[in-house]
């Protein structure tokens, strides 16, 4: 019998927290409900879990300092925010304390058990041999690829696994221009043809990290129409 992979659900509204809970024990997951960040946080310090569906707007401890939170602890756990804000910024903040991906209130059951799926399904990513040396530098940033550490400009980054799946797959490919449904399906596990935006957000975490202005990116670059391209030496 397969093992059920356990997962934190950490919602405040009931109604949404039933239909929810209900759902993923269909599916087959072991679901743990928390109605709090400071229960969550608790949690995680007592159990392990497979992956954590957060609520942005918690009383007490919001989403963002969960998230900001299991991030010091855990680089690798996958986290799917879900938002009932649908403001860009509010988006981008959810990326850029480390959620994996995000959904926003109202969604389709059917897209967020795709999403809950893809999260789970990622296997333990190590870097393969095309990836020598272990140490890739573009402009001054400097990327450690066994340890998943980042020196740049503005400080160390301990990187996260779908951060480190991105940045490679970019670094395996320079100067090609990668599609939107070649990034969705190989770091996320989507559908090619899903409609999101968490691919462009996660490209705006990467901007923030390694380029010196990030509105003016020389790195990562838009391919309008077609995707992105990774760039060494700017052009």
């Amino acid at each position: 019998m397969t093992e059920k992979k356990p997962i934190l659900l950490v919602e405040d509204e009931p109604h949404i927290a039933q239909g929810l809970i209900y759902n993923l024990q269909e599916e087959g997951y072991l679901v743990t409900h928390v109605e709090s960040g400071e229960k969550a946080l608790n949690h995680l310090q007592e159990s392990n879990c497979a992956l954590v569906i957060l609520d942005r707007m918690l009383p007490g401890i919001d989403g963002l300092e969960v998230c900001r939170q299991i991030r010091q602890q855990d680089k690798q756990l996958p986290i799917l925010m879900l938002t009932a804000r649908g403001d860009e910024e509010d988006r981008i903040a959810g990326l850029s304390e480390g959620a994996d991906d995000y959904l926003s209130k109202p969604f389709n059951l059917k897209e967020f058990l795709l999403r809950v799926g893809a999260l789970l399904r990622r296997s333990n990513w190590q870097p393969t041999a095309e990836h020598q040396p272990k140490l890739v530098r573009f402009g001054a940033n400097r990327i450690d690829l066994e340890t998943h550490q980042a020196q740049t400009p503005k400080g160390q980054l301990q990187l996260t696994e779908l951060e480190m799946k991105m940045l490679s797959l970019f670094f395996d490919h320079p100067g090609k221009v990668l599609s939107r449904g070649t990034l969705l399906q190989t770091v996320w596990g989507m559908d090619p043809d899903t409609e999101t935006r968490t691919l462009d957000n996660f490209i705006v975490r990467l901007r923030k990290y390694f380029e010196v202005d990030p509105s003016t990116p020389k790195h990562f670059l838009t391919v309008r129409g077609r995707g992105y391209r990774f760039v060494s030496k700017p052009e």
